[in-house]
């Protein structure tokens, strides 16, 4: 198991990042992406501080661990430049909070999400538009499929149209608390609910995999 989208006490998560880690690992996944909450006011002190934790670390666990930001409500037209200097100053994932149907995102944010070469994952996208999963496809990118609350309404939609074009998806948990660390069993059981097999399951694992093996 992979997971490319919690969040730590740099954020609204409850944990501070070693024990998220220890936890993740402790359940059986082999890689995690701490990716907090950010925006121009704060991104510096996230991965800084992520990326001096991983120094310390990555010797030390089995588990592997990446240093990344979400780029939350952020100005649409302002997150090409802070997914630069994200990556700029050491970052190694950049996730864009995309267009949920349960949060007031500004519209638009999809595309240039999308359309930034320096964002990796668009994550929980919402009613996500064909215009948008056609950029995906052409420049690459990732989409998310959730196990979060609330963001997992849209799921269903999300996979049929990312299925559709071919376009590759990946299964995260967007962790705050110790409960929304999934284990395998329901892993499965979210991708099967959003009318994917078990097979896509895996096709999700060997995506989320490839960010770790870069690394």
């Amino acid at each position: 198991m992979y997971d490319l989208h919690t969040h730590s006490t740099f954020s609204d998560g409850v944990l501070i990042p070693s024990e998220l880690i220890r936890r993740a690992e402790a359940i059986g996944y082999k890689g995690i992406a701490i990716t907090d909450h950010a925006d121009f006011s704060n991104y510096k002190l996230i991965i800084e501080n992520l990326t001096e934790l991983k120094r310390e670390l990555n010797n030390y666990l089995k588990i592997k661990f990446l240093v990344g930001i979400e780029i939350t409500h952020v100005l649409p037209e302002l997150i090409d430049r802070l997914a630069k200097s994200a990556k700029d100053i050491g970052a190694d994932i950049i996730i864009v909070h995309g267009e949920t149907v349960v949060e007031p995102v500004k519209e638009k944010t999809n595309y240039f999400a999308l359309t930034s070469e320096y964002v990796d994952i668009l994550a929980h996208p919402g009613i996500i538009s064909e215009e948008s999963i056609k950029i995906a496809k052409k420049n690459n990118k990732f989409i998310e499929i959730t196990t979060r609350k609330g963001h997992s309404i849209s799921n269903g939609h999300v996979f049929k149209i990312a299925k559709k074009y071919n376009v590759p998806l990946v299964l995260n948990n967007d962790a705050h608390i110790p409960s929304d660390l999934l284990d395998e069993t329901m892993l499965k059981k979210v991708v099967l609910g959003a009318g994917g097999t078990i097979e896509d399951y895996y096709n999700m694992l060997n995506n989320s995999k490839q960010f770790f093996e870069n690394d």
